[in-house]
């Protein structure tokens, strides 16, 4: 049989005094180590706000920072693109009056020289009547005769009054019979605006005709020494007899098909 061996202390009211007193003193430090841990985690609470706070109020001054740095670089573009605009207006301005300046040249000159054409086709226009007159309305007459017109008379170069000095009309070559009239514009090379006057101032003589009794059948005709084919085609569709050089010398040719001989009567 065991025996038990009881510590000679354990009767001891000193032992179990300062066993209680371990024991308080342990409950003790359960109790500040506890309320130091809660203190701490107050404390890094409020340091985690304060942190937070921190961070935050970084942040609401960096994006004031980035607003302003935003405004003051919209304001610096702003005023770059002004200041280029306003550049760019200068010099298109300056470019526009160097064109105005240069177009304003460009037009003196052309006046000029449109001045010295008229002076060189009246000199070439004199010289072309010459022409008609000695070659041009022999071979006009010749011509006709050949489509079946038996002109008597034939003038260069006349010309249509009305009052004391007004001239209506001035044609290149007339050629007339007892009961018609052929009244033909000469051009180098006739154009369709050629063509549409020639039909003004057929109109016209008619008109004048008419007033001195003259009840004659007057006929028109287009000569050149070229013709385009656009225009050849445009005069025979008006009516108009077409004179063209053919040669050494030249040919009529009358409307025919669709294109009647157009009569102003």
């Amino acid at each position: 049989m065991e025996t038990s061996v009881i510590p000679a202390y354990e009767g001891d009211p000193n032992f179990k005094k300062f066993m209680d007193a371990l024991l308080a003193s342990s409950e003790e430090l359960d109790k500040r180590r506890k309320s130091d841990m809660e203190a701490a985690d107050r404390q890094r609470k409020v340091d985690m706000e304060a942190a937070d706070r921190q961070r935050k109020a970084d942040m609401e001054a960096a994006d004031r920072q980035r607003k302003a740095d935003m405004e003051e670089f919209d304001k610096q573009l702003k005023a770059k693109i002004k200041a280029e605009g306003e550049e760019f207006d200068r010099k298109l301005k300056a470019d526009r009056e160097e064109f105005d300046r240069k177009l304003k040249e460009d037009k003196r000159k052309d006046e000029a020289r449109a001045r010295r054409l008229d002076k060189q086709l009246g000199l070439l226009g004199n010289r072309f009547g010459s022409i008609a007159a000695d070659m041009i309305i022999p071979n006009l007459v010749k011509q006709f005769r050949k489509i079946g017109f038996v002109f008597t008379k034939a003038y260069p170069t006349p010309f249509y009054a009305e009052g004391d000095n007004e001239i209506l009309a001035e044609v290149d070559a007339f050629m007339e019979n007892g009961d018609k009239v052929m009244i033909v514009e000469i051009k180098s090379k006739p154009l369709i605006e050629d063509i549409k006057y020639h039909i003004e101032r057929m109109n016209k003589l008619r008109i004048y005709a008419d007033k001195k009794g003259d009840k004659r059948v007057y006929l028109g005709a287009i000569g050149g020494l070229r013709f385009s084919e656009g225009a050849r085609k445009y005069a025979l569709k008006r009516g108009f007899y077409v004179v063209e050089a053919s040669g050494d010398t030249f040919r009529a040719i009358a409307p025919d098909g669709d294109n009647a001989p157009r009569e102003w009567v």
